[in-house]
């Protein structure tokens, strides 16, 4: 149905930026039909600045200019919607914008009369162009050539070269201002309109033969002293026929049409040829002066901007306007395309405005291997295996002509080989066709219509239909309805769930009802969902969000979410599960435990409709059929990770190229070090990875191809831990810790090296190291050397004498020429400080753990020969306190052991067999410590085990027992998702006091760290695997800091009563915020946390407003404000022996304030209370007196008969019946205004944000 306006339009001039009305002439009377009401703008970026005068794209990334009434530019990225960048130097307004189609240079013209080429690179403006004599309306670059062209208001249009910086031609003619010029983009031609209800075309072939050389480098002639009445540029057409001044012309991009937009309200079609232009069309409709028009780059329609705050798209074919957007008051100054993408950029008084005319999503359905979609009229079909394409049936036209033809969804029925469409057209329609089995019956397919705002299959031959009044109209294939439903709760959306069940989706939540039973069987929280994706087997659900994605099970339990800062745009399940999914500029990967990563980029935004192998089939957004090819290698790999598919794993690590440093970063993150192994060529990596992981082999091959001191020390440090004693030698001897290894060789044993390391530090000159060694051996002689060489006469006297060396004791103290009585006397009860003997030398490593291998330890990649241990101290690397001599040395010491063995060897006669003869092709294995018992080959060190924190994470999704594992970055999560907290600062005491509420310290042996014990709650019934953490704050402790008051701790009851406001406010807000760390075990504890919440935030309203008043009573003139508060908190719901004492003060106040009416009421609420005797006696003789005057002199906001609820933000109350939102933790209430800001109540989770609430500390059966 239309509506006849009629518009009485009287004179009006231009002003230069506005529209001046005189309203004392009545001129004409237009009558015009408006077709329909304003649509809803698909906006994809908004931003608020002031008046923005001119737009431009850029014609490949992302990035949109906007030219300021207050002289600034703004650079914006539309798509992640930030501000790039701003250029500040013009003086006023700027109206002409325009970026470059190749160069990173952009133009910009302004009120100061001066044109700007800016470096967007640099950042800076680099040349100015001055000749214009005022304001400059428009500017624009030439496609090909190095031109710009600018429009002004001294009524003249230049074309200047922005390479040689000049002007080469001036367009003269219009006697008004010229508001608009630009040039064809392929033709020499240029089209300008002014006030004075003209637009000219002009021909510019002279200029470019004149001024662009063959090679087409353009500079502008020297010679050309006289530019006025040029030949270069001539007057094609004079377009007349506006009856006001002309704002705006632009050519057709490819065929020969003109459109211009007027002050007369009128938009005009024109076309031309080479000797003539006439008019095609009008078209009527706007209000007010129409600022813009231009074509839409690839469809027959025109899009025009008006004063009227109106945006206007009108159908050349059908001559009718067919779309209509509107603000509220905000009045459009300019209008710009997209080259290639189907996006519009407005400029309105508020800012400026990315938008889509329709939607690109195409409308498809996928069974089987057929994929069934629409383009242009038909629905057709796509095979993916063998890409044959054909048409079924016709459909009739919806949207603008896009080859979406404006459909939103389709769904297939495969047992009636029928499809449903659903489509914006009229406010919501549905359409129902009976697909023929071939093309060639397309025109003769059934087709059944209805009106709804979407409409799904529920059964085999039932569809469902959500209507404009909220029902669910249940329809057969008649199209008639056979059952109504009215859904449990608000429906924006309906999605196919299994035969009989919905999908009802709305802006926070999906619930999933039974069509049957007529009720709602489970319920997720979620951000507005778009679409959903079923997975082949029906087990899990991919509900996707403008910026989300939450993968569930079909019983609609949460199972992981991805968030993305772009927008996600369509989604499948392949065949391994793994959910396949795009956003604006890639496709990715989500793996069922939330891991998701980036499979490839993509140059335009594409819809997945199928994924098979290696091969992504989708459709584009001029929904053309395309299969992209992927490497699905890298979340293969990752799924078999996750599902213990260790044999798929080994494979893919032997055969498949996966990329290094991702697939490193995520085993590591994940805890599969000994996979990342095989992956890394690095030897520092494989170092840290090796160490990671307990394989001291592989570590130590890596500590010697980089031979870094601290890879040696770290490694000493870490085969310490694990028993290996002969790679800790090799370390120290690698890092020259001789103190270390001298240490080593004591506690192993082993004399023989000890003593050798006593000559090095003899050698080395260490007089510490070789008294330290001296005292390890036990060698008493030589502690008497050193401590005399050093000059330590009187200490070598006493150790020789403890030690019973008498001779050399006599000895030292001749040589100290002291006399008896001054000599230093042994302490009577000294005793000779030697080692034990060590019984045998430790030769083999220390017993290790007797663990089971791993699954990868077998199938460890080739390494070379293990590094050998020196058996003797002349194998370490020499350096310059290694000398040759101390090899001679040593070489000397150990002779009579040598001559010894060849005498041995000379005492075999010749009766022996020899056993040279024996041809043994086999290579002899080095005999190595410890090999008997295979300690050291059979055996690697312990992996470390899963610890109890983790297991505990992974045994709950309770914030206290994630707490309590000491994962606050999860506990946060879920705080974040599940009560919409995002202030955690309060939070840090008490996450780490229930942190350490569920350990217990166990004193260890004196040598040894204490132990910690992990206590848990359900220790009777499971073990550690299965174990959950013990609760450490009991709902019992926080009801009982409420109603307990002793001397020690003023709990929140007993400071409210005392008066202490501050102390009891903060109190009550400990214990609100204690409540997520509660595990709940019944539903009557639930309903009790609830209940404790509910008093909190009352008590905490109550106490803010009382103290809040107490503020205001200081200043006499802000009485009336607070009565109003005191009135107030009379409606909070507090204890009775609180509400006395509250009511109590505000009858004070309003009696005082003469406010008697009022006061009653609150004396009459005080006695139906029981206070005490001589409270009640008090306020009966309130209540006469009042009675007597029943009125209030003073007006305030208090309505005491309209129910209410009081937002602390602004301190006023919110009644019954009016828009509020909630804080998701604690309940309380706000204006929509205040909507993402942190609540004042709790202090921590954020107002209006989508969470389930409290509900969820109870664990999930």
């Amino acid at each position: 149905m239309g509506f006849l306006w009629i518009v009485a339009i009287s004179t009006c001039c231009y002003d230069g930026d506005g529209l001046t009305i005189e309203t004392d002439k009545l001129e004409k009377t237009y009558v015009f039909l408006c077709a329909h009401s304003a649509a809803v703008m698909l906006t994809k970026f908004e931003a608020k600045t002031a008046r923005v005068k001119g737009v431009a794209f850029h014609p490949k990334r992302p990035w949109v200019l906007a030219s300021l009434h207050s002289g600034v530019i703004h650079l914006y990225d539309y798509r992640v919607g930030t501000l790039i960048d701003k250029y500040d130097e013009h003086d006023g307004p700027v109206r002409g914008i325009d970026f470059h189609c190749s160069q990173p240079l952009f133009v910009s013209g302004g009120d100061d009369y001066k044109i700007k080429v800016w470096n967007y690179k640099t950042r800076r403006c680099l040349f100015t162009l001055n000749g214009h004599l005022d304001y400059i309306r428009t500017t624009f670059f030439h496609q090909e050539t190095p031109w710009i062209v600018s429009a002004s208001d001294d009524q003249t249009i230049r074309i200047w070269n922005w390479q040689a910086r000049n002007c080469i031609c001036v367009l003269t003619g219009h006697n008004h201002y010229v508001m608009c010029a630009n040039f064809h983009p392929t033709q020499d031609l240029l089209v300008s309109a002014s006030l004075d209800q003209t637009v000219r075309v002009w021909d510019l072939s002279g200029l470019r033969k004149k001024n662009v050389t063959p090679s087409g480098a353009g500079f502008g002639r020297k010679d050309d002293a006289d530019l006025f009445g040029s030949a270069d540029a001539i007057v094609k057409h004079v377009l007349e026929a506006h009856d006001r001044g002309v704002n705006w012309a632009a050519f057709h991009p490819t065929s020969p049409l003109v459109v211009s937009g007027a002050d007369d309200r009128q938009v005009k079609l024109w076309r031309m040829n080479d000797t003539k232009a006439w008019e095609v069309d009008t078209c009527r409709g706007h209000y007010n002066n129409v600022v813009c028009a231009l074509f839409h780059p690839r469809q027959d329609l025109v899009i025009s901007a008006s004063e009227d705050c109106s945006i206007r798209v009108w159908d050349t074919q059908r001559r009718a306007s067919v779309q209509t957007f509107r603000r509220e008051h905000d009045r459009f100054w300019v209008i710009a395309a997209h080259p290639h993408c189907n996006l519009f950029a407005a400029g309105h008084d508020g800012g400026l405005a990315i938008f889509k005319l329709e939607r690109e999503r195409p409308g498809y359905a996928v069974h089987n291997n057929t994929l069934f979609y629409i383009k242009d009229r038909f629905i057709r079909t796509y095979e993916f295996g063998s890409s044959k394409d054909n048409p079924l049936c016709t459909i009739r036209r919806h949207g603008t002509g896009s080859p979406q033809n404006g459909v939103l969804t389709m769904s297939y029925n495969r047992a009636e080989n029928a499809v449903l469409i659903t489509a914006s057209t009229d406010g919501g329609v549905y359409e129902l066709y009976m697909l023929p089995k071939t093309g060639g019956d397309a025109d003769t397919a059934d087709c059944k219509r209805g009106s709804g705002r979407c409409a799904v299959w529920v059964a085999r031959n039932r569809f469902a239909v959500l209507d404009k009044y909220n029902h669910i109209l249940i329809k057969d294939l008649k199209n008639e309805t056979a059952k109504k439903v009215t859904p449990p709760v608000q429906t924006d959306n309906l999605f196919y769930a299994s035969t009989g069940r919905l999908l009802l989706g709305n802006a926070d939540s999906v619930t999933l009802f039974d069509v049957q039973q007529r009720r709602a069987l489970a319920s997720i929280s979620t951000s507005r969902t778009k679409y959903v994706v079923w997975s082949k087997d029906a087990s899990q659900v991919a509900l996707l969000a403008k910026h989300d994605i939450t993968v569930c099970d079909k019983q609609l339990k949460q199972i992981c979410t991805i968030h993305e800062t772009i927008r996600v745009k369509s989604a499948v399940w392949d065949e391994s599960g793994v959910l396949i999914y795009t956003t604006l500029n890639h496709l990715k990967y989500a793996l069922p435990n939330g891991d998701s990563g980036i499979i490839r980029t993509l140059d335009t935004p594409i819809y997945i409709t199928h994924v098979k192998g290696g091969t992504v089939y989708c459709l584009d957004r001029d929904v053309k059929t395309a299969a992209l090819a992927i490497d699905p290698t890298e979340y293969q790999f990752k799924l078999a990770l996750i599902n213990r598919s260790y044999d798929q794993v080994l494979y893919m690590v032997r055969n498949a190229r996966l990329p290094g440093q991702s697939i490193i970063a995520y085993l590591q993150k994940k805890g599969y070090p000994e996979v990342a192994l095989h992956f890394v060529k690095d030897s520092r990596t494989r170092f840290g990875l090796a160490l990671e992981c307990g394989n001291i082999e592989a570590a130590k091959e890596a500590a010697k191809e980089l031979d870094d001191k601290n890879c040696w020390e770290q490694l000493a440090e870490v085969a310490l831990k694990y028993g290996d004693h002969q790679v800790v030698e090799l370390a120290y001897q690698r890092s020259k810790s001789f103190d270390k290894l001298s240490f080593l060789y004591l506690i192993t044993g082993n004399l023989e090296k000890l003593r050798k390391m006593l000559k090095i530090a003899e050698i080395r000159k260490d007089i510490d190291s070789q008294f330290q060694t001296a005292l390890f051996l036990g060698d008493v002689p030589e502690r008497i050397r050193l401590l005399q060489s050093v000059g330590q006469g009187p200490l070598a006297y006493l150790t020789a004498v403890t030690h019973g060396y008498i001779d050399t004791s006599l000895e030292i103290a001749s040589a100290l020429q002291m006399e008896d009585d001054h000599l230093p006397q042994p302490h009577p009860d000294s005793k000779a400080l030697l080692p034990p003997e060590p019984l045998c030398e430790s030769q083999s490593n220390w017993p290790l753990l007797t663990t089971s291998k791993g699954f990868f330890d077998s199938v460890k990649t080739q390494q070379p020969a293990s590094l050998a241990v020196a058996d003797d101290i002349d194998a370490m690397e020499e350096s310059d306190g290694w000398g040759e001599e101390d090899d001679e040395d040593i070489d000397a010491e150990g002779g009579k052991k040598t001559q010894g063995s060849a005498e041995g060897e000379d005492d075999e006669g010749a009766g022996w067999d020899e056993d040279d003869d024996l041809d043994l092709d086999i290579e002899l294995e080095e005999d190595q410590p410890g090999a008997e018992d295979g300690s050291s080959d059979v055996f690697i060190a312990p992996s470390l085990g899963v610890p109890q924190s983790q297991i505990w994470v992974n045994n709950s999704s309770l914030i206290a027992d994630h707490v309590a594992a000491g994962s606050f970055d999860t506990a946060m999560n879920i705080m974040k998702r599940q009560l919409g907290i995002v202030n955690f600062s309060p939070y840090k005491d008490l996450f780490v006091s229930h942190y350490a509420r569920v350990r217990a310290v166990v004193e260890a042996t004196s040598s040894s760290p204490p132990l910690f014990v992990h206590i848990h709650r359900n220790w009777q019934e499971a073990g550690a695997r299965n174990g959950l953490p013990a609760v450490g704050l009991k709902f019992s402790s926080l009801a009982e800091s409420l109603q307990v008051a002793d001397a020690l701790l003023h709990t929140a009851y007993a400071s409210t009563t005392k008066g202490k406001f501050p102390e009891a406010l903060s109190q009550m807000r400990d214990i609100l915020r204690s409540l997520p760390l509660l595990v709940v075990t019944s539903r009557n504890e639930m309903q009790e946390i609830e209940q404790l919440a509910k008093i909190c935030r009352e008590y905490i309203v109550g106490l803010s407003l009382e103290i809040a008043r107490r503020e205001l009573a200081k200043d006499p003139s802000q009485a009336a404000r607070t009565a109003e508060l005191a009135a107030y908190f009379t409606h909070c719901d507090l204890q009775p022996f609180h509400m006395i004492l509250v009511l109590k003060t505000a009858q004070t106040l309003f009696y005082k304030l003469k406010n008697f009416k009022t006061c009653a009421s609150f004396a009459r609420r005080l006695l139906e209370l029981g206070p005490k005797v001589e409270v009640a006696t008090k306020t009966k003789k309130i209540l006469q007196a009042c009675e007597k005057n029943p009125v209030d002199e003073v007006g305030i906001e208090y309505d005491m008969h309209n129910p209410f609820t009081v937002s602390l933000k602004s301190m006023k109350p919110i009644y019954k019946g009016n828009p509020q939102v909630f804080c998701p933790f604690c309940g309380a209430v706000y204006e929509p205004e205040h909507e993402g800001e942190v609540c004042m109540v709790c202090e921590v989770a954020q107002i209006g944000r989508s969470a389930v609430g409290l509900s969820s500390l109870r664990p999930q059966q």
